[in-house]
């Protein structure tokens, strides 16, 4: 056979591998809504930056018929490529192969590009799309899965890892996603489960749709594995190139500052009239949140779950920062089990990757209630303390109307180290509120007055004073806790300048193997 004989065959090659299952399965795909692995790489990356690895690779498998089902690439297409100009490695299980299900020639793969990625230094991204386990292989797809699952566990907090879910990914699949830095989802055509609804009806009994057990709607509204949930596939790709905006190349490296044409000295007068005068009325953070940030743009992590707390990723004069924030308007913005969670999750993930962190204060307390303690509010409450406690990047915090309680240790206090604290002037920093606090410490002397007139003035005029003391920030400022109290329509300004005044900042902990956190 002649050279140019042998390109004609490579050329042929390598159109056969770009067909993946073939065209009748590419159709199929087309037709419930999903695109194509190689179509999702094309979307994902710059233009012609995509560089394959492993094409030619076939399963090794010559059981139950397989000997005689082989696909060039075996059913998943892996490589490297960029992003806006930077280098991410990539890969993308394709279902018109063998249902994408996973071989040991299949995790081989996706293990050769991770351990590239660890060795660059490159952000890695799976674009998941499988039935699991290639049953016909039995313990070799198994021992598969488990190298891909070490090799997550090595590279988290390393290098960021994001899983997208535009198909099917159920069993053992779910979790090497679990174990990556962001997940996000496709309405419609995801979904995740340990068991599916089959087993779930012949062990539980429970009859249960595909959507309901692991929908998107479910993950991003009720569980929390995933975080965001995009509409379709294109959206959930333009999704995976803003998240990396904001996030460094690895744990090395410092997140990219950005050109930006929003003066940080802007002025918002609007922030000195949102808080109500009524300390019980709510207010939606995310207008102080898209007040102070770079042109209003926030992208907000896990938005559907635990709403009593907001998370997520802004600019000040183009540095990245990560933002984490009570929310009043939704169950006052208490603490509770799926909130510490959602917050402790965040805050360790901008710590992993030098993402400094503003922290937004306006907090009652923790939730009380047996379904709270049951659930172990205790251990969740302490995975943020944690969080905070053992973070290294910048934090800042603000405290925007009332910090009570346990929370106010909790939310980025002075003591958990954050580098500085500032409040506006109607800030409340105390044990609890002024009518709880009363009934406790004046509880007898108002009890011996019969009268229920004079005991209604007394108590008004006990809070009252409580009020005096304690409603406003100069308490804590008095003994350093707050470093200075800020004019609410200053605050991008003081924030944004705070930020490049830590841009420096080194603090390394105690030598250790690693902490143990509440889990």
């Amino acid at each position: 056979m002649s050279l140019q004989d042998k390109i004609r065959q490579l050329t042929e090659l390598r159109s056969q591998a770009r067909l993946g299952g073939g065209e009748k399965r590419i159709a199929k795909q087309h037709q419930q809504g999903k695109l194509t692995a190689r179509e999702r790489i094309d979307m994902l990356l710059d233009d012609g930056s995509f560089e394959e690895y492993d094409m030619f690779v076939t399963h090794r498998c010559q059981d139950f018929g397989l000997e005689n089902k082989k696909f060039l690439g075996d059913g998943v297409v892996t490589g490297r490529g960029t992003i806006d100009g930077r280098v991410v490695y990539v890969f993308s299980q394709d279902f018109t192969v063998l249902g994408g299900s996973l071989s040991e020639a299949f995790a081989m793969k996706i293990c050769k590009v991770m351990d590239q990625a660890m060795k660059m230094g490159a952000p890695l991204i799976g674009l998941n799309d499988s039935g699991g386990a290639r049953i016909q292989e039995g313990v070799n797809s198994l021992a598969g899965y488990a190298e891909i699952f070490y090799r997550n566990i090595q590279a988290s907090g390393v290098i960021p890892q994001i899983s997208a879910i535009f198909g099917p990914c159920a069993g053992g699949a779910v979790y090497s996603p679990a174990l990556t830095d962001i997940i996000i989802m496709s309405e419609q055509t995801s979904y995740m489960f340990v068991t599916g609804p089959k087993v779930t009806k012949t062990v539980t009994g429970e009859d249960i749709t595909i959507e309901n057990l692991g929908g998107a709607d479910i993950h991003t509204r009720k569980s929390g594995v995933a975080h965001f949930k995009a509409k379709d596939e294109e959206e959930g790709i333009l999704l995976i190139r803003k998240v990396l905006e904001y996030l460094p190349q690895n744990n090395l490296e410092e997140p990219i500052t950005t050109e930006c044409d929003d003066p940080i000295e802007r002025i918002v007068d609007e922030l000195n009239d949102i808080i109500p005068d009524d300390p019980n009325k709510p207010y939606d953070v995310k207008d102080i949140i898209h007040h102070i940030v770079d042109y209003e743009e926030f992208l907000e992590l896990q938005r559907l779950y635990a709403k009593n707390i907001v998370t997520g990723f802004a600019k000040f004069g183009g540095m990245p920062c990560g933002i984490v924030a009570n929310q009043p308007n939704y169950l006052a913005g208490v603490l509770d089990i799926d909130a510490s969670r959602k917050a402790a999750r965040f805050v360790r993930l901008c710590d992993a990757f030098n993402v400094p962190i503003l922290t937004l204060v306006d907090v009652p307390g923790f939730l009380p209630g047996s379904f709270q303690e049951y659930g172990g509010i205790i251990i969740h409450g302490a995975k943020l303390l944690y969080a905070y406690g053992e973070a290294t990047v910048p934090k800042i915090t603000v405290t925007l109307r009332k910090a009570y309680g346990g929370a106010h240790d909790v939310m980025g206090s002075k003591q958990l180290r954050a580098d500085l604290n500032y409040a506006w002037p109607g800030a409340e920093i105390a044990v609890m509120g002024a009518k709880g606090a009363i009934e406790v410490l004046e509880g007898k002397k108002l009890s011996s007055i019969e009268d229920p007139e004079e005991r209604a003035a007394a108590q008004l005029k006990m809070e009252e004073e409580y009020l005096d003391k304690f409603a406003n920030p100069y308490a804590a400022a008095r003994y350093g806790y707050i470093d200075d109290v800020i004019e609410p329509r200053n605050t991008r300004w003081r924030v944004a300048r705070a930020l490049r005044s830590l841009s420096t900042k080194k603090e390394v902990g105690p030598p250790k193997k690693h902490g143990n956190p509440p889990m």
